[in-house]
């Protein structure tokens, strides 16, 4: 049995990462997120923001890092493996900064395909900022919009998942992914 790869994304400050957390407690098998360990990484090497001051270079290093976590899939005997974000995810990124980026972008995303899209919804109620997360709670609206696109426009139909408790949204996603595998 092949297994599922399942995207949880959403944009900052939603609760993806809290959910993925309570997914691996709850013994599924998770990829986390990458652009924290990117941006430290930067930061390590005297670059503030690369995001901001590298746009392109960010956008590679975090397109090269899920590329390497999607095909750890292989390596997964889970029925259902979650990845916090996908490869669509950075494309969203430059399209909401205005940022035109190279065709090997896209066509990485067009020929490495997951199996279903969960996206959260902003939360204000839950939403901080911190040193690595730079975007207002209104830009995170508007990325939230670009992530939805952006992944329609690979082709994905995209299941929002509703604001509650995580065990709520959690229930969501798992009920959605058994009621498509029936």
């Amino acid at each position: 049995m092949k297994t599922k790869r399942i995207v949880i994304t959403g944009g900052p400050g939603s609760g993806k990462t809290a959910l993925i957390t309570y997914l691996e407690k709850e013994g599924y098998a998770v990829m986390h997120e990458i652009s924290r360990d990117v941006i430290v990484e930067a930061k390590k090497e005297g670059i503030d923001q690369l995001f901001l001051e590298k746009p392109i270079l960010f956008s590679e290093k975090l397109l090269e890092g899920r590329l390497k976590q999607f095909h750890e899939e292989k390596n997964c005997t889970a029925p259902i493996l979650f990845y916090d974000r996908g490869m669509p995810d950075v494309m969203a990124y430059m399209d909401f900064m205005d940022i035109h980026y190279p065709e090997f972008f896209s066509e990485t995303c067009l020929e490495n395909k997951y199996d279903e899209i969960f996206v959260l919804p902003p939360w204000e109620d839950i939403y901080e900022q911190d040193n690595e997360r730079y975007e207002s709670f209104e830009q995170a609206e508007k990325i939230f919009h670009f992530l939805k696109n952006g992944y329609e426009k690979y082709g994905y139909k995209i299941h929002e998942v509703p604001v509650g408790t995580i065990k709520e949204r959690v229930q969501f996603i798992i009920t959605t992914i058994n009621s498509i595998t029936i």
